[in-house]
């Protein structure tokens, strides 16, 4: 068998040392103020950002040396047992009492009870920031053991000792305690903990008819897949009472779901707010009810006239009439928004492109560029500008409107393809110095992009082109650390600094019910606790909005995040690392190829399923996994088993590499969107320039997954390849 091609370099992995004298998280708030009136409980050190930041990443936080516990952390219990060992047998210290509690833990999981509890012996009292779970890991030893008398009497110390804890929900849960005053407490200060939800939800079963409990669903399990039943159970009650903060959470819960229609009913009864009110015509318009939402707008118009969601109603409200009517919305919206000023100016030439009065777009344009140059409107139209001289054969025209993108509208997201263009286009001319220049600059302002690849390519890095990927054999240093929590208790801390993942979320999950307004700290923190807990779809995708915060003090919060290497680590992780190597080895494909592909199609999730059935890792319909398991001798399989859907995927994505020549873009793209559709564009298009095809990919779902695998794929080569880091880092 080939040797693996992912290369890593071997390097410890270790985590962020958390602050020093960790204390007991405590907290607690009524019920009525909690349930009812939606008040928040806010993580500790959520007053700034700049705070944790600071400490996490100026070094306060790192100046002592890593213990050698942080190197165990991600290491296999089997493997890391003996060392563990060592130092939990040693003198009396940190470290002693985190290797005997990872030793326990692991234990536990072996279902060896007995050992595990001779490394729990007294350790509560040693380790006090872990004390209730060293309570709790006590009982579960005992489970393990199946003495079902000291197990719940453990329980019940749990529950009687730390009845201020995230563990009680599970100390209840244990013991099997289903009565309301049993867990009236409980769900009072952790509402969203897994097991609170779990027992409103046994309830509800008992009985449908008890709006509180669903409204409690709402709040806090709007992801759960069931919810929109519960909350079309709740709003079918006919004398159903609720105060209006409490229909706004039914609302955002059905927002959240897509029931856009639903929504939009329940916003009439929530406060009165501009957000809610856009929300309730906005849910009307995906509702295809096309006159209520024309009415709503203008209802929100009129109640809130100079709010921002006013400028939004201006411009839903003109491609809801005929161009010669709707421009008087978007003339509105000009001369009352000058923040929308812009793409209202924008919309409106096209109007005029729609009514053929070319004289009058020509001149919208024009004072869009002379009004508003900077605007992301403005980038819009040079780019168009110069796409049209690219294919008229003007690279010279082309080449200067680009760079005008790039000095007048250089935050725009045309930007970092305007700049890479800007380089092609100075090649095609010649100016091979004002060429590299560009392709720099591309890599300096917009290095995690899909172009600073292709720029990185321009320049002659080594790597990969589209029709070399697939040879790279790259060396990968894992990453060093684990970003840091910005927020939350030391317990909490402490437990994620351990790699106690699981337990980690659970307790998050009970601390952070602040989750329709995150600050930018619990949304990062929230997150980093799902990726690391294996929920990597939310997880990922929580750590990626935090660029769509609009606040000016909140999108500094994340600029100074998204500077930090964790950051990008968390965003780009290597699960399922060991079954990549495997079958990219006997497919001769590039590993880090692969993992791209993955991230993309399922963000690492095993058992997720598409709307018309493809499922897995390497989302694989099952006409085509049936097609190839007989190629490859494989009579059984499951596609949500990891191992079956990559050997399956890698075979399907070296076809696809075989079939166009081990062209890489083809191959991906085919990947996508069928062999046919990729044959038939290059027999349309043919394909003289690679970059230029790519651009001209008439799907755009095909286009988008082309450049976001290859985008993944050069954000794991220069997070963790050494050379091209250190190339990217000089530029």
């Amino acid at each position: 068998m080939k040797k693996s091609r992912l290369m890593f370099a071997a390097s410890p992995q270790s985590r962020l040392k958390p602050p020093k004298n960790p204390g007991v998280f405590a907290a607690g708030i009524g019920v009525c103020a909690l349930l009812l009136a939606g008040a928040v409980v806010v993580s500790q050190n959520t007053n700034t950002i700049f705070g944790p930041i600071a400490r996490l990443f100026s070094g306060e936080l790192k100046k002592d040396n890593p213990s050698v516990i942080l190197s165990l952390t991600e290491q296999p219990a089997t493997q890391r047992a003996a060392k563990l060992a060592e130092i939990a047998s040693g003198a009396k210290s940190l470290n002693r009492s985190r290797a005997r509690y990872l030793l326990a833990a692991d234990l536990i999981e072996q279902k060896q009870g007995e050992q595990a509890l001779k490394w729990l012996e007294g350790l509560d009292w040693d380790y006090s920031v872990l004390a209730p779970y060293i309570v709790l890991k006590r009982a579960q030893a005992y489970e393990a053991m199946g003495d079902k008398t000291k197990a719940e009497k453990a329980w019940q110390e749990l529950w009687q000792r730390y009845p201020d804890q995230p563990t009680v929900p599970e100390a209840l849960t244990a013991l099997g305690r289903t009565k309301p005053k049993d867990w009236e407490k409980a769900i009072a200060k952790f509402p969203s903990h897994p097991s609170s939800l779990a027992m409103v939800r046994q309830w509800l079963e008992q009985d449908p008819q008890q709006p509180q409990l669903i409204f409690i669903l709402a709040k806090y399990a709007s992801e759960q897949p069931q919810i929109v039943e519960d909350l079309d159970r709740l709003t079918a009650q006919p004398k159903l009472k609720l105060k209006p903060e409490e229909w706004e959470a039914v609302a955002l819960a059905y927002w959240e779901n897509k029931q856009y229609g639903k929504a939009s009913k329940a916003y009439i009864r929530s406060p009165k707010t501009p957000a809610n009110a856009y929300r309730i015509a906005r849910g009307l318009q995906l509702g295809d009810k096309k006159a209520e939402a024309r009415t709503a707008y203008r209802a929100l118009l009129k109640e809130f006239p100079t709010a921002k969601e006013a400028a939004l109603s201006l411009m839903r409200l003109s491609n809801m009439y005929d161009p010669s009517e709707g421009i008087s919305y978007l003339e509105e919206a000009i001369a009352r928004f000058p923040d929308k000023a812009s793409d209202a100016l924008m919309e409106k030439a096209k109007m005029f492109d729609r009514m053929k009065l070319t004289d009058a777009a020509k001149a919208a344009r024009q004072l869009l560029l002379k009004q508003y140059s900077s605007s992301d409107a403005a980038a819009e139209y040079r780019w168009n500008l110069a796409r049209e001289r690219a294919a008229a054969g003007d690279f010279q025209g082309a080449w200067q409107w680009a760079e005008e993108i790039s000095s007048e509208n250089p935050k725009s997201e045309i930007a970092r393809k305007a700049a890479f263009w800007e380089g092609k286009w100075a090649n095609r001319l010649g100016r091979k110095s004002e060429a590299k220049a560009a392709f720099e600059k591309v890599i300096t302002n917009y290095p995690h992009s899909y172009y600073a690849w292709r720029s990185a390519v321009m320049l002659g890095w080594q790597v990969g082109d589209f029709s070399t990927v697939r040879q790279m054999n790259p060396q990968v240093v894992p990453p060093q650390e684990q970003s840091n929590l910005l927020v939350g208790s030391e317990m909490l801390k402490e437990l994620h600094f351990l790699g106690q993942d699981r337990d980690a979320l659970t307790v998050w999950q009970a601390e952070f019910q602040n989750r329709w307004q995150p600050t930018v700290p619990e949304q990062f923190t929230d997150g980093v606790l799902r990726v690391s807990a294996g929920d990597r779809l939310r997880g990922i995708s929580k750590l990626e909005t935090l660029e769509n915060r609009e606040p000016p003090e909140e999108q500094t919060q994340f600029q100074a995040l998204r500077q930090q290497a964790e950051f990008w680590q968390t965003l780009y992780p290597f699960p399922f690392i060991a079954e990549v190597e495997k079958w990219s080895a006997q497919r001769h494909l590039n590993p880090l190829l692969v993992i791209a592909l993955i991230r993309q199609e399922s963000r690492f999730e095993p058992s997720i399923r598409s709307g018309v059935g493809a499922t897995g890792l390497m989302q694989l319909m099952p006409s085509t996994s049936a097609w190839i398991a007989p190629k490859i001798k494989l009579s059984k399989y499951q596609l949500k088993n990891p191992s079956d859907n990559i050997q399956l995927g890698t075979w399907f994505l070296d076809h696809t590499h075989q079939t166009y020549k081990d062209n890489s873009m083809l191959a991906v793209a085919s990947y996508n969107a069928g062999p046919g559709n990729v044959s038939k564009w290059l027999q349309e298009k043919g394909i003289s320039d690679l970059d230029e095809f790519v651009e001209a990919i008439p799907f755009d779902e095909t286009r988008g997954y082309v450049k976001n695998v290859f985008g993944n794929y050069w954000n794991y080569l220069r997070l963790y390849n050494p050379e091209v880091s250190q190339l990217a880092v000089k530029k």
